[in-house]
């Protein structure tokens, strides 16, 4: 039977471009994960501001549009009032001239026939509440008051004032508010008297009042608000108000009503030209507020609109637009939005259910991954190849900890890592010296393994301020071991990760047996052949244990060598004892030593002679206890790098020797530029300090002949100065031969 044919996977994707196929036919509605959920969150709420926004837009828009409307309406109006009042002011002043121009100069002095004058030929002096005619002298000649001659009547100071400024001045005057009530305020108009006989010269002066509330000039009516939800309100310069819909305003401060206050202050700012007849308009805290100007009285007229009740609040305008129908569109479009995110993300919530399932510990299932359009088949792939990694990654992981652990079985020394004071690896041979078996210690504190917690708390002290000054820890440490006895051990501390913290990554500790080192510190001849700083071997016991060296080698059989060629030539002085001599020869260090290997072999190996460069600065700055640190610390890198190929010594000071027995000179060449290299490396730290030293080191390589200790040591003390001199840090060669006796001694020097 044949199979049936499948379906192109291109036209299977074309038919379900949204659907993912788990093992051909996984299905069905998945919950969006977190991403998707914030990705919905957050579009939903786009959505919501946007419309939001938009609405508010729309609105303040239409706030705005309808407070410039007002604005420009109000500013017309109050131009308007401004010309009625205007206009009243100028008809008052006319009607008072034509009165003048009916007047005989020759009637100035009889009051009677003005009088008479006045009632019957003038109707137009019934206008006026009051008449005065004054002489030219300022004398009051008639006071006529509401159609009536008073005689005797005493004028208002002011309005005697306006008079005469009238009579001085020679022109129309218009007075300002007489009178300190509502009742008794009143305008006083004035002009010349003038007659033509005389040459226009000012005879008299004729003065017209009018109430305040009369109607030709500001009537009750005038105050009135066109709306409930604003006020006309006409003031003087000085901020006295003249008409006001509330009749006991009237004669009040402008100081005092809400929204007109700031804009009084800035007509005042405006000097005239806030009174010149032209209206400007403001929105001042919740206020729409219009001023126009009067001249000749120097009145303001204002109108005050309430801006909420006036339909510019915002949220009146948001209801004008529907606020609620708005919130209905944006709602809807913020659910589609969602379904439509969580629809297009279902192929991603298959894939992460399947990933799920295989972040587990088992990595070796082999179902299928979901397959989708675009990106989701991307995300299946590197899945997939994650996943092979984390497998690959296992295996590896598994073959490093066979062989960690084949190291901590196997190691001559102990090997302990720690992490804030926790014991999490411990080797077996650390385990045998402290008498545990390994799961006995791991992931125990490290207390327990010192006499006491001041013992514990003092060591911490010392691991600290040895990795601060040192960055690592090397000395002598009593451990306790599991059945009670002590055992003392060398132990050397470093962190786990260079550069970082021993409390953050873990600190790695080497522990060495001292039992067989200090049992032979007890005896009673040890102090005498060793330097009590750096417990390394003094000057007399390198001197024996060398000249025991030479003694040795010297009595062995020499093979017969050809004679050394050496192209430098000859050429020397007396340099040491007993027909030694040193000769020298130029080149660089490493050629000098492989051409010389051939004649060096059965030679006694090679001495070097070190000296510390720039150790008197750490002296002279940090102290004398900084620097006994310092030789501590170096004796123990010396140490610790030959120890396995000779012996070293402190010769005194900052000075020291090494023996290397049976070592070609192109191995010590290397050993002693580990030396130099690793001595320069270690900046130690004090004070907050750090001091960069180095080591200038002096070679001399031994035959085998028979040679004076003297006469090696001042051979590479020698060697050792053109080091220093050379530029310090370096190894420097001299060579000592044995020549025929009575030559006299050469000598060559090999710079490296």
């Amino acid at each position: 039977m044949t199979r049936p044919t499948a379906a192109p996977v291109a036209a299977r994707m074309r038919l379900r471009p949204f659907a993912t196929v788990h093992d051909g036919r996984e299905g069905g509605w998945h919950m969006p994960g977190p991403l998707v959920l914030r990705i919905i969150a957050a579009a939903v709420v786009a959505v919501l501001l946007a419309g939001g926004l938009g609405a508010w837009l729309v609105a303040r828009s239409a706030q705005h549009a309808a407070l410039e409307r007002l604005m420009e309406r109000q500013a017309d109006e109050v131009e308007a009032v401004a010309l009625l009042l205007s206009s009243k002011i100028e008809q008052n002043q006319r009607v008072l001239a034509t009165l003048a121009e009916s007047i005989p100069a020759a009637l100035l002095e009889s009051p009677g026939a003005l009088d008479v004058v006045l009632r019957q030929g003038l109707p137009a002096a019934r206008f006026f509440d009051a008449l005065q005619i004054a002489r030219r002298d300022g004398s009051l000649s008639l006071q006529w008051q509401n159609g009536r001659l008073h005689e005797g009547a005493q004028l208002d100071p002011a309005e005697r004032d306006q008079l005469r400024r009238t009579l001085l001045e020679g022109k129309p005057l218009v007075s300002g508010v007489i009178g300190s009530t509502p009742a008794d305020g009143r305008i006083m108009f004035s002009l010349p008297l003038r007659t033509a006989e005389e040459g226009a010269v000012v005879q008299g002066a004729l003065a017209g009042t009018l109430r305040l509330q009369s109607q030709g000039l500001l009537p009750p009516s005038a105050a009135l608000p066109a709306r409930a939800d604003s006020k006309l309100v006409v003031f003087t310069r000085d901020g006295t108000i003249l008409a006001h819909p509330d009749a006991s305003r009237v004669f009040g401060r402008v100081g005092d009503e809400d929204g007109l206050a700031p804009v009084y202050e800035k007509a005042l700012q405006a000097g005239q030209a806030a009174v010149a007849g032209r209206g400007f308009s403001e929105a001042v805290g919740g206020h729409v507020v219009s001023v126009a100007g009067m001249p000749l009285p120097q009145w303001l007229v204002a109108r005050v609109s309430d801006g909420a009740a006036s339909g510019l609040d915002p949220v009146a305008g948001w209801r004008q637009w529907g606020l609620g129908r708005a919130a209905l569109v944006t709602a809807c479009a913020a659910l589609l939005a969602a379904l439509a995110i969580a629809w297009f993300a279902q192929p991603l919530a298959r894939v992460c259910r399947r990933a799920s399932h295989a972040g587990g510990a088992d990595l070796s299932g082999d179902a299928p991954w979901p397959r989708g359009a675009g990106e989701v088949d991307a995300i299946g792939q590197a899945c997939r190849a994650l996943l092979q990694d984390c497998r690959t990654a296992r295996q590896e992981a598994g073959v490093l900890q066979d062989r960690f652990q084949a190291v901590l079985d196997h190691a001559p020394a102990g090997i302990v890592i720690t992490r804030a004071g926790t014991l999490e690896v411990v080797g077996m041979e650390a385990c045998r010296l402290l008498g545990y078996e390994p799961h006995e210690l791991q992931g125990q504190p490290a207390r327990r393994l010192y006499v006491s917690d001041a013992a514990y708390a003092e060591l911490g002290r010392r691991v600290r301020a040895e990795f601060a000054a040192h960055g690592a820890f090397d000395g002598d440490v009593c451990f306790l071991r599991k059945d009670g006895s002590v055992v003392w051990a060398r132990v050397l501390g470093r962190a786990v990760r260079d550069g970082a913290t021993a409390e953050a990554s873990g600190t790695v500790w080497m522990l060495e047996d001292l039992t067989a080192a200090r049992e032979a510190r007890r005896q009673r001849d040890w102090p005498a052949g060793h330097d009590p700083l750096t417990q390394l071997a003094n000057r007399e016991a390198f001197r024996q244990r060398l000249y025991a060296l030479l003694t040795d080698h010297a009595q062995r059989p020499v093979l017969v060598r050809a004679p050394h060629q050496d192209g430098a030539g000859a050429g020397g002085h007396a340099s040491g004892p007993a027909g030694a001599q040193e000769e020298s020869a130029a080149g660089g260090a490493f050629r000098a030593a492989q051409a010389a290997d051939a004649s060096e072999e059965g030679g006694a190996g090679v001495v070097l002679f070190l000296d510390l460069d720039h150790f008197t600065v750490v002296n002279a700055i940090a102290g004398h206890d900084a620097g006994d640190d310092v030789l501590r610390h170096v004796g123990r890198l010396i140490e610790n790098q030959v120890r396995h190929v000779g012996w070293a010594a402190r010769l005194g000071g900052d000075e020291f020797a090494v023996v290397l027995p049976g070592c070609a000179l192109a191995r010590g060449m290397s050993i002693a530029a580990q030396l130099c290299a690793a001595v320069h490396a270690w900046e130690p730290a004090y004070a907050g300090r750090t001091y960069t030293l180095g080591v200038s080191i002096g070679l001399v390589p031994l035959d085998g002949s028979a040679y004076d200790v003297s006469a090696v040591l001042h051979a590479a003390d020698m060697a050792c100065y053109e080091a220093k001199r050379a530029g310090r840090n370096r190894v420097e060669v001299r060579r000592l031969r044995p020549e025929p006796q009575g030559a006299a001694a050469s000598g060559s020097a090999e710079a490296y």
